[in-house]
């Protein structure tokens, strides 16, 4: 087993590249957020489809679609709340849990214990004391905090060390399962990772991204899932050993996704693709790798006619109106 310290050895050069060599102004910092929840979303809305029968994802590997307008689920929903609530400081919490609770929509996918939480911040419960009672006491270790969080990392892709205390922040408001939060610390450093690479003009090798990542992934099973990725070369491969989301886990989901963004950064449907043909939590996996790598190629890298299949984003995102 690869130690921490040789952790933070193998990922030293990419963190203190993201660091140390420039410096990010507030309407950059929300170009990256705005364009890695345009990947999220559209991995998401595209996800979802091959839920629905007929959809075969052996289409997609073959570069074709589904017809209509692709709906997002709840992973969208959440992340369009998070971009909502960034500003410069630390993560707002309680403006964040007050969205959630105010504007979910249950019908969105969202699982039973999920609806409960929400619905009960909605109502005035403070969200510590409904995220600490989740499930039973013990919290939630779902991919609910790693599907929202891409957008977090990019904002944040002058530091990995601030866009993993960041999802701490974000992730404590659902996720109080040392798990649930390691998966959205994760996906938000993979996305400050690829933000930064993007602004460097470099695309960093996929195992010494996932090093990066794991370097400031709080230990547990999310962060021995992102070091056993780095030996996985083959995307069947990857969904066997990491898992692909079949259980809804921060654990059984992340690693994976994140797998797929680092073998795919530079090619949006590539990433997508393989999240798709993998199966599992299809929607999930789609958003993360999604908007960790437009993080990367912005949204260029995403097909036009993709974006425009997407269901728009909700009307109540004032900064959706700038984007393409």
């Amino acid at each position: 087993m690869i130690q921490r310290d040789s952790l933070m050895t193998l990922g030293d050069g990419l963190r203190s590249e993201a660091l140390m060599s420039f410096t990010l102004f507030p309407g950059t910092r929300l170009a990256l957020a705005l364009e890695s929840l345009a990947g999220l979303s559209v991995g998401d809305a595209l996800g979802a489809q091959y839920f629905v029968p007929g959809n075969k994802p052996a289409d997609l590997a073959e570069g074709r679609v589904p017809d209509g307008t692709w709906e997002w689920t709840d992973d969208t929903e959440q992340a369009c709340c998070l971009v909502a609530t960034l500003a410069e400081g630390y993560f707002d919490r309680d403006a964040f849990a007050e969205m959630l609770g105010r504007l979910h929509d249950p019908y969105r996918g969202y699982g039973p214990g999920a609806v409960v939480m929400l619905r009960q911040i909605r109502e005035g419960l403070p969200w510590p004391i409904a995220a600490a009672a989740a499930f039973n006491g013990e919290g939630s270790c779902g991919n609910g905090a790693a599907m929202r969080a891409a957008p977090l990392g990019a904002w944040h892709a002058d530091s990995l060390a601030h866009a993993a205390a960041q999802g701490v922040r974000a992730a404590e408001v659902t996720h109080s399962h040392p798990e649930g939060i390691a998966g959205g610390v994760a996906v938000a450093v993979a996305a400050a990772v690829a933000a930064a690479a993007r602004l460097h003009g470099h695309r960093p090798p996929p195992d010494q991204m996932l090093l990066a990542v794991a370097a400031h992934t709080p230990a547990g099973l999310v962060r021995e899932g992102l070091v056993e990725a780095t030996t996985i070369r083959r995307a069947d491969e990857a969904a066997y050993r990491l898992g692909s989301g079949a259980r809804a886990l921060a654990q059984d989901t992340v690693p994976f996704a994140l797998w797929a963004a680092a073998r795919h950064l530079a090619d949006y449907p590539a990433a997508i693709t393989a999240c798709v043909s993998a199966g599992g939590d299809v929607d999930t996996t789609a958003a993360i790798a999604g908007g960790v790598v437009a993080a990367h190629t912005g949204l260029d890298g995403i097909p036009a006619e993709w974006l425009s299949a997407r269901e728009p984003l909700p009307a109540w995102l004032a900064p959706a109106d700038g984007e393409q």
